[in-house]
């Protein structure tokens, strides 16, 4: 079933239709309005975070084809804010005329895990060990070859941490396969640190990159990051940028490419996951860069020429903004915006519960212990109250 707001007169600029009205979808009609585009959204309820503020939304479900031509009617390009649309529904809008970004030959690489790491491994993308697993057995010898303890992930679905178990031992593993999730595993990686890498590819193939950031995870769930990354070598930056880039060439990605990279000691990088749209390692560039991770998907998904992924100040930090359990997180607007007018904040409309991200702070300037500071203390005293 579908449904829609009503309807305006003809755009006189072009239309971009956003499988998906979360907050991604939500930021994306920020960059619109300042680039003259119309955002359509297809948002499964009135409520979702893009839904409350795009004019353009149609009501359905992303699963089903016939809301999805609905919401390609008449728009230029037609992108994604999640990655669960089905293939076969991307590639029959495709087959239809409509322009797609990124087709489904490129997106199932975001979909699909094992599909993802069996085409990474052949571009000779730096990756974990890893192979399928269906049985006891399979996971055991991996175990044997690789070592404990094992990295086991859905091949696909997962997100936040979501879908991904460490496993000590072929006991834990055979607690994770009883689920009947279709699963792969991965040599457990020590790394020192996360780092993430976001380029933009348009369909003509200009691509560019912006700075290698520093995601800091906590229970699987991205909390900070930090632009550029802190102490980084820079020709070990330039080596990461580039294989994001030769990334999201290989696999004729157009829009956002947002590589999640392990960077090993000594300084070796590792590709840890891909995401094929705007990204939360990317929320810095809103007043971080010369031209805002949402406005350049924009840009590359109606092959516009790129703008400038440059930093604003050599110092960016931004900070999820996860609910607690006071929902009154307005009532602390006033101390934050009087404690440090620099720093930008951003609500996604969402209704308040304990983890769930509300929003984001973003700080910057050029001492990195200074901004990682003031950005800190305004998400934890909107979320809580409590001063830091």
């Amino acid at each position: 079933m579908t449904g829609e707001v009503p309807r305006r007169p003809s755009p006189a600029g072009p239309v971009v239709g956003m499988v998906g009205a979360g907050q991604l979808a939500r930021m994306t009609q920020q960059a619109a309005i300042a680039l003259g585009v119309e955002l359509r959204v297809l948002a499964g309820s009135a409520d979702e975070s893009a839904a409350r503020v795009v004019p353009g939304t149609r009501l359905g479900d992303h699963r089903d084809l016939a809301a999805l031509r609905d919401l390609a009617a008449g728009c230029d390009a037609v992108t994604f804010d999640h990655e669960h649309v089905p293939t076969a529904h991307v590639q029959a809008l495709a087959a239809e005329g409509v322009a797609v970004h990124p087709g489904a030959d490129a997106l199932v690489h975001a979909q699909d895990k094992a599909v993802m790491r069996e085409r990474l491994t052949a571009i000779g993308a730096p990756c974990p060990a890893w192979a399928r697993v269906s049985t006891a057995a399979d996971i055991e010898g991996f175990g044997e070859e690789h070592g404990w303890p094992v990295v086991l992930k859905a091949v696909r679905g997962g997100y936040d941490g979501r879908g991904v178990w460490v496993c000590s031992s072929a006991e834990d593993a055979a607690e994770v396969l009883a689920s009947g999730v279709p699963l792969m595993a991965e040599a457990f990686v020590p790394f020192e640190r996360e780092l993430a890498v976001l380029v933009a590819r348009s369909p003509h193939g200009q691509g560019v990159s912006y700075p290698v950031v520093e995601t800091v995870q906590e229970d699987g769930i991205c909390v900070e990051v930090i632009a550029p990354a802190p102490g980084l070598d820079p020709e070990r930056a330039a080596q990461a940028q580039h294989v994001a880039l030769k990334i999201a060439n290989e696999l004729g990605v157009t829009g956002l490419l947002a590589v999640e990279m392990f960077q090993l000691p000594g300084g070796r990088v590792l590709v840890n996951e891909l995401a094929m749209r705007p990204h939360n390692s990317g929320h810095w560039t809103i007043e971080g860069a010369r031209t805002s991770q949402f406005e350049q998907h924009l840009r590359a998904v109606l092959d516009l020429p790129l703008g400038s992924p440059a930093p604003t100040a050599p110092v960016v930090v931004m900070v999820n903004l996860l609910g607690g359990e006071d929902p009154d997180v307005f009532s602390r607007y006033e101390h934050v915006m009087a404690h440090d007018p620099g720093v930008k904040i951003h609500f996604y409309g969402k209704d308040v519960r304990p983890g769930r991200k509300i929003g984001h702070v973003t700080a910057f300037g050029t001492d990195l212990d200074e901004v990682r500071a003031r950005a800190r203390h305004a998400a934890v005293h909107l979320a809580t109250g409590e001063y830091v």
